[in-house]
């Protein structure tokens, strides 16, 4: 038996085995992206609130109904304010405005581009998302936001 030795461009090889998207996964693959990365960019351009949310009134959006109806906040409060912070690499800050919208933030600025780039590329960069690990983020974003409003709620912050 003889060896061969590996290719020496492994990424290339799996870039030629990769299999293409088809037109309409490219085009919603990149729509995605693309809200994502707008998405940043908007938030970009919003000044942090102070209060750590409402952020989204300089949207032209109302008032959050939970806190204008019942003086408390809802799990999504300081969401906005969090992708402001986090764009201006306050990150503590970003943590204590909503913490699940730190994550998200810190998610679209990973998978906005990699989405774009994969639906240009007609390929999936790097690889295809796996079912397991978005609903495992999925969830923590979930359970992590519900924790801190439950916190909020009990300690009155």
């Amino acid at each position: 038996m003889s060896y061969s030795s590996p290719p020496a461009d492994l990424a290339a090889l799996a870039w030629t085995s990769a299999p293409r998207l088809r037109w309409l996964e490219r085009l919603v693959i990149v729509l995605a992206g693309s809200v994502l990365l707008g998405l940043l960019i908007t938030a970009a351009r919003l000044t942090p609130s102070p209060r750590g949310m409402g952020t989204h009134q300089q949207l032209g959006l109302p008032p959050c109904t939970i806190v204008a109806l019942y003086g408390i906040p809802c799990p999504s409060c300081g969401m906005t304010t969090a992708w402001a912070h986090l764009l201006r690499g306050h990150v503590v800050a970003a943590v204590r405005s909503n913490a699940g919208g730190a994550m998200l933030a810190v998610l679209a600025a990973m998978c906005g581009p990699w989405l774009v780039g994969s639906g240009l590329a007609g390929r999936w960069l790097i690889g295809p998302p796996r079912e397991g690990v978005t609903l495992a983020v999925g969830l923590a974003i979930v359970v992590l936001t519900l924790m801190q409003w439950a916190l909020h709620l009990s300690l009155g912050w």
